[in-house]
């Protein structure tokens, strides 16, 4: 009788399935599972095993796998593991539960085989082995990670979307009231109660966003021929009188036509102004700057303050990211997308976003091709 440890695998695969079915029955996930579903893809992971340890491998690769670098990509075809992880995480498994289901499966494997006195095995096939389960559960980790994070995102769309009607419904009612109110109490509560619907619908708006780049799906733009000096203008007058303790300086050529989309644009230009006046010098300047560079439109937005590291500003445009640590309301409402925002609609426009700081200055620049390639 051959006495490698892959024919073992392949020679008692009955028996090593069914003592790890037994463990999966053990894992209390509310529904009880029929005996297809424990089974699921448990004989392919140990064919997959079998076949792995018979594969020759050179030293490098060894390493590789060691080193937990050889898994596939979520991107390949999916593997016996991945897809064994996507219906353990479907059927309510913890990935405390799926990791340790191939535990139960390892050590079903180790003890069927050294019970059994017909087969026997080299210590270098035992490390095949090990090396070969730890791949499949790193696969299948990788694979239950991606799928809880793509339903994470579809309830945050889902969350975020149905949010919206109730919250419309409490703004127009708030808008109402403050017509109809004669005495100041009132209408400085409606006009509260207005502000903070139309700041909640500004935060599941970003969530939203958010959760769009997440999904791959991408940021929704719609281009259209538009003056950005006039947009700008426009944006810079709001913030202004929204911010009156803040003094803002544009500077701009007459015009810039171009195709962008501007409403989108002066949604980001906002949110680098706001930005810099959040985390900027107290009583210091903001300076936005409207550049045409030819075949492209560059905003500029630079304010004075603390030096920021430039291994920081990579990370400032990641999503649920702070610049710096503030006690204003504001802070406190602050989903941390900003910046996100800003480089989301950089990148729709096929432009780009970049900071730096320089001897107590901290500038960004939006960088906007004036037509779609």
């Amino acid at each position: 009788m051959d006495s490698s440890l892959a024919d073992f695998l392949e020679h008692r695969i009955e028996a090593i399935v069914a003592t790890a079915i037994e463990f999966a029955r053990s894992v209390d996930v509310g529904t009880k599972l029929d005996a297809a579903a424990l089974r699921d893809h448990l004989p392919e992971i140990v064919k997959a095993i079998a076949a792995d340890m018979r594969t020759p491998q050179t030293r490098a690769q060894e390493i590789e796998k060691s080193e937990g670098r050889a898994t596939r990509s979520i991107e390949e075809p999916r593997s016996a593991a991945g897809t064994h992880a996507l219906h353990r995480a479907h059927s309510g498994y913890s990935i405390a539960n799926l990791v340790s289901e191939y535990r139960a499966l390892r050590a079903s494997v180790l003890r069927l085989w050294t019970e059994d006195p017909e087969w026997t095995a080299l210590p270098e096939e035992v490390t095949r082995f090990n090396e070969a389960i730890d791949e499949a559960i790193a696969e299948s980790v990788s694979h239950y990670s991606a799928e809880v994070e793509r339903w994470r995102s579809i309830f945050l769309g889902v969350l975020g979307h149905d949010l919206r009607s109730p919250l419309s419904a409490i703004v127009m009612t708030s808008e109402l009231i403050a017509r109809m109110a004669i005495d100041t109490p009132i209408t400085s509560a409606a006009q509260r109660l207005i502000r903070s619907g139309e700041r909640m619908r500004e935060l599941l708006d970003n969530l939203l966003v958010y959760n769009r780049a997440q999904m791959g799906v991408g940021f929704e733009i719609e281009r259209a021929d538009a003056d950005l000096v006039q947009a700008c203008r426009e944006e810079i007058e709001i913030l202004q009188a929204s911010m009156p303790g803040v003094h803002i300086r544009f500077e701009s050529p007459r015009s810039l036509q171009g195709l962008f989309d501007a409403g989108r644009i002066r949604e980001a230009l906002a949110n680098l102004v706001v930005n810099a006046a959040k985390y900027g010098t107290q009583g210091s300047q903001i300076r936005v700057e409207l550049l045409d560079r030819g075949d492209s439109a560059e905003v500029v937005v630079s304010n004075s303050g603390e030096p920021i590291a430039h291994e920081t500003f990579d990370l400032m445009f990641e999503p649920l990211r702070r610049l710096g640590v503030s006690d204003g309301e504001a802070e406190r409402a602050s989903l941390g997308l900003g910046l996100f925002i800003v480089s989301q609609i950089a990148h729709s426009h096929g432009g780009s976003i970049s900071g730096e700081s320089v001897n107590g200055t901290t500038t960004f620049k939006l960088h906007l091709p004036t037509a779609s390639a």
